[in-house]
């Protein structure tokens, strides 16, 4: 069991869960992700803004999939299947994104550059990502994203040079329930067409 693992952890769930599935013959992996942001709920504080936009980002949200390998014909319809998966660090993020349990409650706090600094990385993360599966156009690419918020989604469009709708899905999660944090991709990948 994980728990406040935040954004990142909904993808890594996945990525575990095909391990295990891929190494446990007939195995089928629950992962649940539950995010509840009712610890970060407090009164207003103008010289707090930060804590403000967090959480009027922020929203509650559980999802659950399952996960497994060698579907069985007949019985299992897979919806996605994982052709591979990876994790990289963003270089100079150790402080851009955080949250702290304090006497007010959980504390979040972003920093202002976080949608540069994806912007900056997500090309060479990409291209390390699908250079084994032959894939450099990311317009041909089916995306299931994580929206963080809207400052992230449009430095990401802008920098890959994405087709208007390649985030669309991503978009209305977030604009419906904003961002649930580990939860919010399984919440994308339910509404993906």
């Amino acid at each position: 069991m994980l728990y406040s693992q935040a954004c990142h952890m909904g993808a890594q769930m996945l990525r575990i869960a095909k391990d295990l599935a891929e190494n446990n013959r007939g195995a089928r992996v629950l992962a649940v992700s539950c995010e509840i942001t009712v610890l970060s709920f407090r009164g207003p504080d103008a010289g707090d803004f930060e804590a403000l936009a967090c959480q009027a980002g922020f929203g509650d949200g559980a999802a659950a999939v399952v996960v497994g390998a060698d579907p069985l014909p007949g019985v299992e319809r897979p919806i996605y299947e994982i052709a591979a998966a990876m994790q990289e660090t963003v270089p100079e993020s150790e402080r851009a994104v955080g949250g702290h349990l304090r006497e007010i409650g959980w504390t979040f706090h972003f920093f202002n550059q976080l949608p540069k600094l994806i912007a900056e990385n997500i090309e060479g993360s990409l291209a390390r990502a699908f250079k084994p599966l032959g894939i450099s156009e990311w317009n041909d690419v089916f995306w299931v994203a994580h929206p963080g918020n809207w400052g992230i989604m449009d430095a990401i469009e802008t920098k890959l040079g994405l087709e208007q709708g390649k985030l669309a899905t991503a978009r209305h999660v977030f604009s419906e329930y904003g961002n649930m944090q580990s939860a919010t991709v399984y919440f994308v990948m339910d509404r993906g067409e």
